[in-house]
């Protein structure tokens, strides 16, 4: 079983002006392309096939670094795609929003921590929002492809939102500012998918 670059839900020109059309049809058609075809040529041989890649990342350890690489490329921009829509943005709602009010001491809170982590993650990385084994939300970042559900995250757990930190995500339009690419990220959020995701993390 291969895996495949996932179809995105919206054009490539649905979030703009937040993020531009160009840098979507670049960061999906080629970046996450490449992840996926890297990932499943490193897989024969290594124990991991047949494996979805939530099994992959959460045992990690065990694999090679293309495979951590790769596999971490794939898992997070599938998510990324997700939580991202046109007309989005806003306040959360439902469930999640009383867990960001309970466990992160707020909307705004929330947006102040996830921006600081996504804006001093050195190098490239990603932003999380992430649902702790204890049931409980945290925001950390992780470098490279990395993310918190591998078992050698410093903050473990299963990520519900995810902020891309890298250059290519969107130095086309932001160039070298990082900070006014992160607050343009608010505005695409999809919090019902967000939402949907803390749901099914909390079962």
């Amino acid at each position: 079983m291969s895996f495949e670059l996932p179809k995105l839900n919206y054009a490539f020109n649905a979030l703009e002006p937040h993020i531009d059309a160009k840098t979507m049809e670049i960061h999906h058609g080629k970046h996450h392309q490449a992840y996926v075809t890297n990932l499943n040529n490193a897989i024969p041989g290594s124990g991991a096939e047949g494996k979805s890649i939530e099994e992959i990342c959460r045992n990690i350890s065990k694999y090679s670094m293309p495979i951590r690489n790769n596999g971490g490329g794939h898992y997070n921009h599938t998510l990324f795609w997700e939580i991202m829509a046109p007309n989005a943005g806003g306040q959360p709602s439902g469930e999640v929003a009383k867990a960001i009010e309970t466990d992160l001491g707020g909307f705004e809170k929330f947006k102040t921590d996830f921006a600081a982590a996504g804006a001093t993650r050195f190098g490239s990385g990603w932003a999380w929002l992430s649902v702790k084994a204890d049931g409980k939300l945290c925001v950390c970042s992780t470098p490279n492809q990395d993310n918190p559900l591998m078992d050698i995250a410093e903050c473990p757990g299963t990520p519900i939102l995810g902020m891309d930190v890298w250059e290519h995500a969107y130095y086309l339009n932001y160039q070298n500012r990082r900070p006014d690419y992160i607050s343009a990220f608010f505005n695409v959020i999809n919090w019902a998918k967000v939402n949907e995701n803390y749901l099914k993390a909390k079962k």
